[in-house]
């Protein structure tokens, strides 16, 4: 049987390219040094994280940052495809779902951690490229033996935080969906 593990972050492909690196080592404090472990000077430093809403994939997928392991990426013995994405209305009244038939086209039995990804066509919020909206696990799949996973899209899930007015907020507009097996 083969299983795969996901990342649960991004590896950048350079250091330059991660976010936050303009901002570290940040401020040091050495006014405010203690003697830390084995009597070694230990100084204070504060960073500023300036990245607002692109925090990890949300960062390299919206400025198109080349990385070296995406969100999501993992090892099989097995390979898996995808087709037949299909939502059950094209409007959104409350709650949409979509359906993804997942292939195993390996030699192996093995098993598929599936990712939907939205995409939201901003007009007056800071969004990313895609945000990460759910995940399913496919059973055990024998070779060429196929699952369709279905995932529910609810009205918090097309929601982002407006800070001016301090509230969750769904803009109108057109959402993509895209499903795959990393960011």
């Amino acid at each position: 049987m083969a299983t795969g593990i996901k990342l649960a972050t991004t590896f950048p492909a350079s250091y330059k390219d991660e976010p936050s690196a303009k901002n570290f080592p940040g401020k040091e404090f050495p006014y405010k040094a203690t003697t830390g472990m084995l009597g070694m000077k230990a100084i204070p430093e504060e960073v500023t994280y300036e990245e607002g809403v692109y925090v990890g994939y949300r960062y390299y997928n919206t400025f198109k940052k080349a990385t070296a392991y995406e969100f999501g990426y993992g090892l099989s013995y097995t390979g898996f495809t995808y087709s037949n994405l299909t939502l059950n209305s094209p409007t959104f009244a409350g709650k949409i779902t979509a359906s993804v038939k997942v292939t195993n086209m390996g030699k192996v039995a093995g098993k598929e951690v599936t990712q939907l990804y939205l995409n939201a066509h901003a007009k007056s919020m800071d969004k990313p490229a895609e945000e990460l909206k759910g995940f399913a696990n496919t059973a055990l799949l024998q070779f060429g033996a196929s699952q369709v996973l279905t995932f529910t899209i609810n009205a918090k899930d097309l929601a982002s935080f407006n800070t001016k007015q301090s509230a969750w907020v769904a803009e109108a507009g057109t959402y993509n969906v895209k499903i795959g097996a990393s960011s």
